[in-house]
């Protein structure tokens, strides 16, 4: 009996994703591998089964990660502005993925209904990735001329907000298989080593993508059709992977819910929680100042300083390697000072990226020094801006509503962050708004707006205000000399 016990973990299960704050977009990894604890449930899964379910979904992870990289980023935005796209077009391109996720509530639902998380996960990602195949014949079609590049942009832009309600079904309960199959214990460990394997995916691939799109004989048009069928088939593959992964019965999870303590539903008496709403008034305004500007930096180096794509693909590795490094530091420094201080610190150098954008020119100063130096400087303070927020939403979240916080939390942030792009889509086709660089302006001043609300937010842990100054400077105390008579 004690050998049968030893060859099974118990395993708990996850909750909502973390807020969507990602300014970066290729960086999936962050918004994805961060599980929170709920109350233990009686699943039990053999050693063996849980190594290799964690060994195939790191390998669903990385080939999935190349398909997104594909069907979104610079490469889409790249393809979309050969084929004439404007900022309104290229701001639906990045506010359709933040508004579907009012969508993730219906996916809890729906799965809730289903005996098998694998058959549920098989029937969204098959249909979403596939949808995508449609976009391949009519590229085939414009660039024979034979159809007007405005008419694939609209069906580009159809098929992603498509393809992203379909997937907004399963990201809360992909969260939810995925905390099934990783054992708490593990999970630092585990996560953290995914997370390299899909910062070096990135860091690699997606420039590789990017040259071959700009280096493809037959045009960029042919060339992102090319590297687009190859995601389709990495993507498929991806979701082969999961027939490697253990299957739950998402029932089972559901009747332990409905023993625990937890409050069925949303629980409005959160709204009376003065420390919560002034978090949330941070992450409103901050969602909204940062895609005022996010989704325009790819269009103002593609489209206003006509950089290839293959190195504005670079450049975001770049930002990819540093995000990798720093998030060891960042993390060790958040548990020893706090989330909060580190936020406030570090959100200064983050609300004032946008500025430093004003000095980007057409020389070879920008082409070098300047873009490099703001990619990594991107890259590593947004690793300290996720790390901390969904951090510090978990400590001032209590554990029996932690669901229903992070529920409102992200729904909020998704709201808010898809107005900024659908405002700035709008003011920059105005003469008077000065264009993207005015866009850049107005981000910058609104993050540093937002920084305030959060100045007054409380975390346990976290070390005052007024001694992070002398934490990061200490200054050696004067020692007095005592002659000796």
């Amino acid at each position: 009996m004690v050998e049968h016990q030893e060859d099974e973990i118990s395993v708990e299960a996850g909750s909502l994703p973390p807020v969507p704050i990602q300014e970066i977009s290729e960086d999936r990894a962050l918004t994805e591998t961060v599980l929170f604890p709920t109350p233990k449930l009686s699943v039990k899964i053999p050693k063996l089964e849980i190594r290799q379910s964690l060994r195939a979904l790191t390998f669903e992870s990385v080939f999935a990660a190349v398909f997104y990289s594909i069907i979104g980023g610079a490469l889409l935005s790249n393809f979309l502005l050969e084929l004439g796209a404007g900022p309104a077009e290229i701001g639906l391109l990045a506010a359709i993925p933040q508004m579907v996720n009012l969508l993730q509530p219906l996916g809890a639902y729906l799965v809730n209904r289903n005996t098998s998380f694998r058959w549920y996960f098989a029937c969204i990602f098959v249909t979403s990735r596939l949808l995508w195949l449609i976009l391949v014949p009519a590229i085939v079609l414009v660039s024979s001329s034979r159809i007007p590049g405005r008419q694939v942009v609209q069906l580009a832009l159809i098929i992603l907000l498509v393809a992203n309600i379909i997937e907004a079904f399963g990201r809360a309960p992909w969260l939810g298989w995925s905390a099934v199959l990783v054992p708490q214990r593990l999970r630092g460990r585990y996560f953290g080593f995914r997370n390299s394997i899909l910062g070096l995916t990135n860091l690699v691939g997606v420039p590789l993508l990017g040259f071959a799109v700009s280096a493809w004989p037959g045009g960029k048009l042919q060339g992102y059709g090319v590297m687009l069928v190859l995601g389709i088939m990495l993507g498929l593959i991806s979701v082969g992977c999961q027939l490697w992964m253990s299957d739950i019965n998402p029932q089972i999870l559901k009747v332990a819910r409905s023993d625990a303590s937890q409050p069925q539903g949303i629980d409005f008496s959160l709204f009376k929680d003065g420390n919560f709403l002034r978090f949330v008034l941070y992450l409103s305004i901050w969602c909204f100042a940062v895609n005022v500007s996010a989704p325009f930096f790819n269009l103002y180096m593609l489209d206003n300083l006509n950089i290839d794509i293959s190195v504005v693909t670079i450049y975001h590795g770049l930002g990819t390697g540093a995000n990798m490094l720093m998030l060891l530091l960042w993390g060790k420094l958040a548990d020893r000072i706090g989330n909060r201080p580190l936020l406030l610190l570090v959100g200064v150098l983050v609300a004032i990226t946008p500025l430093l954008w004003l000095g980007v020119r057409s020389d070879e100063i920008s082409f070098w020094i300047w873009l490099p130096l703001l990619h990594i400087l991107s890259g590593g303070t947004w690793a300290a801006i996720d790390l901390c927020t969904n951090n510090m939403m978990m400590g001032i979240a209590p554990l029996r509503y932690q669901s229903t916080y992070f529920a409102i939390a992200g729904a909020i942030a998704g709201i808010t962050g898809a107005m900024g792009i659908t405002v700035a889509g709008f003011l920059a086709t105005l003469p008077s708004a000065a264009g993207l660089l005015g866009l850049f302006v107005l981000s910058g001043l609104l993050r540093m707006t937002a920084l305030i609300p959060l100045v007054f937010v409380q975390e346990k842990r976290s070390i005052p205000l007024g001694q992070l100054m002398r934490f990061l400077f200490p200054m050696k105390q004067p020692t007095n000399l005592i002659e000796a008579e």
